[in-house]
């Protein structure tokens, strides 16, 4: 039988080790696996490179990943947005790298890691100083640079309901950057609100299918 819920923290990030790159779904401060990420940093894996939207918030969550000093580099879209005080310090000290790329160059990179493909050409940052150091190319009158595929060793997204399956549902906004980033890596977590039983999930509701999905854990242990 089928069954992809975990009891435990220690169940969900088994087999996590220094050095992975780490896939951290969410927009501002919805949509974000945060019980997740803390559990990340309790275990003390370092090294770690993290693919996020922004670089954490104040000491929880991806903040409190970066304070701890376990991140080697951040790939993000918005280095500054909410309480990003310690991660600058962090940069400033030579601590961290820093990778800046757009919201839809993320998206696309990862889903083109989920896909198997070797990249894709935008006209996105080109001709600025994000696409220094890149392949161009003319395309249509216009020029593009070459982004590489992201992919991902583990995911952690945060999703409203799933079944044991590991199929999953969103809640709004909170879709985000969850279900591309649930594809393109090779150990997707998932932190869930609600448990379901199989079936009890519309079909045409289910944005991420389980096939995607390796382990499901429910804060609280809530139904």
């Amino acid at each position: 039988m089928i069954n992809k819920r975990v009891a435990s923290l220690d169940d969900a990030l088994a087999g996590v080790r220094d050095g992975s790159t780490v896939l951290v779904a969410g927009f501002g401060d919805v949509g974000i696996a945060n019980t997740l990420i803390e559990a990340l940093q309790d275990r003390g894996v370092r090294d770690l490179t993290v693919v996020a939207n922004n670089t954490g918030n104040g000491n929880w969550g991806l903040g409190r990943l970066v304070i701890s000093g376990q991140v080697r580099k951040l790939i993000c879209s918005f280095p500054r947005s909410g309480e990003y005080a310690e991660f600058v310090k962090a940069y400033n000290a030579g601590r961290i790298e820093l990778e800046v790329v757009p919201q839809g160059t993320i998206s696309e990179r990862a889903r083109c890691g989920a896909a198997g493909l070797g990249g894709f050409f935008s006209p996105v940052s080109a001709g600025t100083k994000l696409g220094e150091g890149k392949e161009t190319r003319e395309i249509d009158g216009r020029l593009h640079v070459f982004e590489q595929p992201i992919k991902g060793d583990l995911a952690l997204i945060k999703a409203h309901q799933a079944d044991r399956w590991g199929n999953l549902t969103y809640r709004k906004s909170a879709r985000n950057f969850n279900p591309v980033f649930a594809m393109a890596a090779e150990l997707t977590v998932a932190e869930v609100t609600q448990f379901v039983e199989l079936g009890a999930l519309d079909p045409e509701a289910v944005v991420t299918p389980g096939i995607f999905v390796d382990r499901v854990f429910v804060p609280g242990g809530a139904t």
